[in-house]
């Protein structure tokens, strides 16, 4: 189990899965108030024990206390890069900037799919890089490792999270971040060209910037799922402000990715029986004309949900509204 590093950026786990690696009974209870009160009161022998007949299946978390003081520490040399003109509320853990006009203007509601991922050795090189600095990570999602010179900017107030906001409208000031980091966030915004310049603003002139953003993968919402982009759409959101030092495909971006949850959703979409024969198919058996599926059973079988989730391509159809404001559209005339 991980311990609190030596070095003054990292703090203990906090909110991670529980496993049978990591497995720690203070952090199991501290995690899960409705264990705690049951081995309180000997309607179970401990947290182990629950972890092993249930919490393991349930997925349950483990809650690692972070050095309140250092996180007081963090918290003051953060508070004078934040921008004075926006409403903010000020708790324990967080400056609270998501307020209610901004979650109507972009959309944002309460949602109980929780983002987690970790960092690869190109992002802790950066952390140790500027281990003095402050890095942004813009839409950190539930942090398993609190770092304490990464602000941790979410909508949704996971223990991790330093300040609630939107993308699009930054709380904070120009040039206050040294390095900004962006991973699968920017499908999910309401406008993510706003929200690219808004990255590019709260960067420091020379600071480094890592953005990735999927291509071919499915439809899936934290809340929500706007836009996937090709490497040019990418390239283009920033080509005007950052110097692209390299532009790459890691490996938790390979085509296998894409290919495996594709193939894995579609079989979830079908009644048993055409599960079975899709499942059953050779690589081969899917490599002709896709017109000469249309009639196949695993391809009119596929319910309506999984057709929106990993479809080729949607159409819409409308009519303009009556009445409508440049405003709303954000159109100067």
């Amino acid at each position: 189990m991980d311990k609190i590093s030596e070095d003054n950026t990292k703090s203990q786990i906090i909110g991670a899965y529980a496993t049978y690696e990591n497995f720690d009974e203070i952090a199991y209870l501290n995690a899960n108030n409705d264990v705690k009160n049951a081995v309180d009161c000997g309607q179970i022998e401990s947290g182990a024990e629950h972890f092993n007949l249930f919490g393991r299946a349930e997925q349950r978390r483990l809650l690692f206390k972070f050095d309140r003081s250092r996180k007081k520490q963090k918290m003051a040399r953060l508070k004078p890069l934040l921008r004075t003109d926006m409403k903010m509320i000020e708790n324990e853990n967080s400056f609270d900037f998501l307020t209610s006009e901004l979650r109507d203007q972009f959309s944002i509601i309460d949602a109980t799919a929780v983002s987690s991922n970790g960092y690869d050795s190109d992002v802790m090189a950066l952390i140790e890089k500027h281990k003095n600095g402050l890095i942004l990570d813009c839409g950190a999602g539930s942090r398993d490792v609190y770092y304490y010179n990464v602000v941790n900017f979410e909508i949704v107030p996971y223990y991790s999270t330093d300040v609630l906001g939107v993308g699009e409208v930054l709380p904070f000031k120009t040039n206050s971040f040294d390095a900004v980091l962006s991973f699968a966030v920017l499908e999910h915004v309401k406008n993510p060209w706003l929200c690219a310049q808004e990255i590019v603003r709260v960067l420091k002139p020379g600071g480094d910037l890592i953005c990735a953003v999927p291509f071919l993968q499915p439809m899936h919402g934290y809340p929500h799922h706007y836009y996937n982009m090709t490497a040019t759409g990418l390239t283009n959101l920033f080509i005007d402000d950052i110097n692209i030092v390299r532009h790459e495909v890691p490996d938790y971006l390979l085509p296998i990715w894409s290919l495996t949850w594709i193939l894995d959703s579609w079989a979830n979409g079908l009644e048993e029986t055409d599960r079975t024969e899709f499942v059953n198919l050779k690589v081969s058996d899917l490599m002709g004309n896709p017109i000469s599926y249309l009639s196949s059973k695993f391809v009119r079988g596929l319910n309506k949900e999984k057709n929106m989730e990993i479809a080729s391509g949607t159409v819409i159809h409308g009519q303009k509204k009556t009445s409508i404001t440049s405003q709303k559209l954000g159109i100067i005339r």
